[in-house]
C-alpha cells in the first residue's frame, strides 16, 4: 500500500521521534541530540544516537537506522503500512484511501470486523450461562483460572443450531456478512443458514493488531474434528495468522524469545506459566509466511517438539520448510519435550523450570539437519559416505542464502570430518585441529592422552581392541586409540541418560568404572547418582536436570549423531532392550580387558617369583586364576558378540 509522501511528512512532524524512542531507551541529551543504550543489541556503553531536526537515528555499533516508522517497525513487529496506520492514530491523522476501490473494500472490512467482534462477545456471555457450565468445568480442569479465561477471551458456542445467527441478526448483522466472516454456512441446496460453531468452547484467533478475525473451536461432545477452525476469509487466512501473535509480539521483543507450541491451550498454559512470548499455528505445518512472522519477532524462535516419533516427524518438516528460507542471523531452534508431554502437561505437571530446562537444551537447526540424515543407517563404507555426502550436498542446495549455505557448508563439514576423519566437501577449517581434528603429523587425534597409572580406567587398556558397539569396520576402526577410548565413554554416557533405568539395574558393574575424561566423569558421577535417587526419571526429565545441574555443554559431545553413528542402541529411539545389549557389551568389553591387564601382570609376578627364586607356588596359582577368568570373559563375549546378540 502507498501513501502520498506528504502525509508521511506530516507524520513526521506531528509525531516527535524523541517521544517514540523514549518510551523504550533512556535518553540523555546531548546537545541537538539523544543518547542512549541501543534497544537492537546489548552495549554498556550508549552508541545509540537520535537527532530529532534531522528526524532519524542511528547505532554506531550495531548500525541500525531509521526514521520513526522504522523504529516501529523493528521494535513491534510491524509491517509498514501497519506502522503508518499506528502513528498516524497518535498524530491524529486519518490514512487516506487513494481510490474508490480502496475506501469500499476499508469500509468492508470495517464490517466485517465489527461483526466478528460481535460474535466474541457472544461467545464470552455464552461461557457464563448454564449451557455453558460444562465449558466452564472443562476449563477448570485444564488448570485454566477465570482470569487467564477472561484475558484470552475464551467462549462457548452453544449447543442450539442457529442462536448465533439469530443474536446477531437482531444487532442488525445479516446473513451476507455473517457468512463472509465465517460465522454461518450457508447451504447449497437452498436450506436455512446454519452455525458455523456449535457445543464448543471458544478460541478468538486475533490479528497482528489484536483484533478478532476468526475463531477456533474445541469439540465438548463427540465429533469427528476435535478441533475446527474458520473457514478462509477475506480477513483471516490460517496458514498465514499465528494463535496469539499480538499478545506475544511486545513480550517476544521484551524476552528475546519466542515459543511455538502446537495448539491453544499449550499457548495459553505457556502464557500463564509466565511464558507470554508463545504462539501457535492453526492446525498446519508451519508455513513459510508464518515463519516470516516469527522472524519479525525473534532471530532464532524455539519450536518445541513432542519426544515421540511423531514430533520428530514434525520437526523434519519445519527444517524442510525453512532451509530454503534462512537469511543471516535468522534460524530455528528445536526443543524436544519429554515423552507423552506437550507444554500444557508439562507447566502443569512439573512446573515452569522444567519447560525452562527444555528450552536451554534446544538444539540447533544445523543439528537437526545432519540428524535427519544420518540416524537411519550405517557408514562403514565408501560408498555409504558417498551417499551421506550426497543427501547432505542436496540439503545445501535448498538454502537459497549464499552465505548461509557457506556456512551450513563449513558446519556440516566439520561433522563429518569429526566422525569419518576427512571432509566431507575438501579439509575443513584449521581450527578443526585444535579441537582434536586428525593430525597427519602425529597419525593420532589430538585428544587428551590417558594419565599415568590409569590401568583400572574404562579402557582397561591402552590398545583399542575390537569394539563392536563402533561396527567394527570402517571409520570406528582405523580411529587412534584415545579417540576410541572417549567414543566408548561417550556410548556409555548417551546410553545411560537415553535410557536411565539401566543405571539402577547394573548399578554395582557402573560404579566400578572410571572415565579417562574429567568432564565426562563428572557427568558419569551425577548421572549414577541421580539414578540412584530418582529410579523412575525417564530420559528428558534425565537431561532436564543433569542440564540444571551444568552439563548443558558436555551434551551436545555425547548426545550428537556422529556418537549414534557407531552405536545405533545409545539412541533416544532404541529400545531399552538394544539399550540393554549394548551397554553389557561395553561392559563386558571393559570386564575383559580388565582381565587382560591382570593375566599380564600375574604373568609378570610369577616370571619375577622364578627370577628371584622365590616359591613360584603362589603366584602360578594366581595366574591360573587370572587366565579362568579371562577365559570365561572371553567366553562371555563370544556369546554378546554372535550376530543376534549385539547391536551390529
Amino acid at each position: 500500500m502507498s501513501f502520498p509522501p506528504g502525509f508521511l511528512d506530516e507524520i513526521r512532524a506531528r509525531v516527535p521521534l524523541a517521544g517514540i524512542v523514549g518510551r523504550r531507551v533512556k535518553l540523555a541529551r546531548r546537545g541537538r541530540e539523544y543518547t542512549g543504550l541501543c534497544p537492537f543489541h546489548n552495549e554498556k556503553t550508549p552508541s545509540f544516537t537520535l537527532n530529532e531536526d534531522k528526524g532519524f537515528y542511528h547505532c554506531f555499533g550495531c548500525g541500525a537506522h531509521g526514521d520513526v516508522m522504522g523504529f516501529v517497525m523493528q521494535t513491534e513487529g510491524l509491517s509498514f503500512p501497519e506502522a503508518v496506520e499506528r502513528l498516524a492514530g497518535e498524530a491524529g491523522l486519518e490514512v487516506p484511501r487513494p481510490t474508490p476501490e480502496a475506501r469500499a473494500a476499508a469500509a468492508r472490512q470495517a464490517t466485517l470486523l465489527e461483526a466478528l467482534e460481535a460474535a466474541a462477545l457472544w461467545f464470552e456471555q455464552q461461557l457464563t450461562t448454564s449451557a455453558g457450565a460444562a465449558a466452564r468445568s472443562y476449563l477448570e480442569g485444564r488448570g485454566l483460572a477465570a482470569e487467564t479465561v477472561s484475558a484470552f477471551r475464551l467462549g462457548f458456542a452453544p449447543d442450539r443450531r442457529g442462536a448465533l445467527r439469530a443474536d446477531l441478526k437482531l444487532k442488525g448483522i445479516d446473513d451476507e456478512r455473517l457468512a463472509e466472516a465465517g460465522l454461518i454456512k450457508i447451504p447449497e441446496d437452498g436450506g436455512a443458514p446454519r452455525d458455523y460453531f456449535f457445543n464448543r468452547i471458544i478460541f478468538p484467533i486475533t490479528d497482528r493488531r489484536g483484533r478478532t478475525i476468526a475463531f477456533g473451536g474445541r469439540a465438548l461432545g463427540d465429533s469427528k474434528a476435535k478441533y475446527l477452525n474458520s473457514p478462509d476469509t477475506p480477513l483471516f487466512h490460517k496458514g498465514r495468522v499465528l494463535y496469539n501473535l499480538a499478545r506475544a509480539r511486545q513480550a517476544a521483543r521484551d524476552a528475546g524469545e519466542l515459543i511455538v507450541a502446537e495448539g491453544y491451550m499449550d499457548v495459553i498454559a505457556l502464557t500463564a506459566a509466565g511464558f507470554p512470548a508463545a504462539v501457535a499455528p492453526l492446525g498446519t505445518a508451519v508455513t513459510a509466511e508464518q515463519l516470516g512472522e516469527l522472524w519479525r519477532l525473534c532471530d532464532e524462535p524455539a519450536m518445541c517438539l513432542d519426544g515421540d516419533a511423531a514430533g520428530q516427524r514434525a520437526g523434519q518438516k519445519v527444517a524442510e520448510r525453512a532451509l530454503p528460507l534462512l537469511q543471516p542471523g535468522k534460524s530455528l531452534r528445536f526443543a524436544v519435550l519429554p515423552k507423552g508431554e506437550d507444554p500444557d502437561s508439562l507447566v502443569r505437571g512439573a512446573g515452569p523450570a522444567a519447560m525452562r530446562r527444555v528450552l536451554k537444551a534446544a538444539r540447533p537447526l544445523v543439528g537437526l539437519v545432519w540428524s535427519m540424515e544420518t540416524q537411519s543407517g550405517r557408514f562403514d563404507t565408501p560408498e555409504r559416505q558417498a551417499g551421506l555426502i550426497k543427501a547432505l550436498d542436496g540439503r545445501l542446495r535448498e538454502i537459497a542464502d549464499g552465505d548461509v549455505q557457506k556456512a551450513y557448508r563449513e558446519a556440516l563439514n566439520r561433522r563429518f570430518y569429526e566422525v569419518f576423519g576427512f571432509g566431507a566437501w575438501g579439509r575443513p577449517a584449521r581450527a578443526a585441529a585444535g579441537r582434536g581434528g586428525y593430525n597427519p603429523g602425529r597419525g593420532s587425534f589430538g585428544l587428551k592422552g590417558r594419565r599415568p597409572g590409569a590401568g583400572n580406567r574404562l579402557s582397561g587398556r591402552r590398545e583399542p581392541g575390537r569394539t563392536p558397539w563402533m561396527g567394527g569396520t570402517g571409520a570406528a576402526a582405523h580411529q587412534a586409540p584415545d579417540l576410541l577410548i572417549r567414543r566408548q565413554e561417550q556410548v556409555l554416557l548417551a546410553t545411560l541418560v537415553n535410557h536411565p533405568e539401566l543405571i539402577v539395574e547394573y548399578a554395582e558393574d557402573l560404579a566400578e568404572l572410571n572415565f579417562d575424561s574429567d568432564a565426562l566423569e563428572r557427568l558419569f558421577k551425577a548421572a549414577l547418582d541421580l539414578g540412584a535417587r530418582q529410579p523412575d526419571l525417564d530420559s528428558a526429565a534425565m537431561n532436564c536436570h543433569l542440564t540444571e545441574q551444568g552439563f548443558e555443554e558436555i551434551f551436545s559431545e555425547i548426545l550428537h549423531a556422529r556418537v549414534y553413528l557407531h552405536a545405533r542402541f545409545a539412541r533416544p529411539d532404541g529400545s531399552l532392550e538394544e539399550a540393554r545389549t549394548g551397554l553389557l557389551h561395553i561392559l563386558e568389553g571393559y570386564h575383559r580387558r580388565r582381565a587382560e591387564v591382570e593375566s599380564d601382570l600375574a604373568g609378570r609376578d610369577l616370571a619375577a617369583a622364578m627370577t628371584e627364586g622365590v616359591e613360584p607356588e603362589g603366584a602360578l596359582a594366581n595366574l591360573e586364576a587370572k587366565q579362568r577368568q579371562l577365559k570365561e570373559s572371553d567366553e562371555r563375549w563370544f556369546e554378546l558378540d554372535r550376530p543376534d546378540g549385539g547391536d551390529t
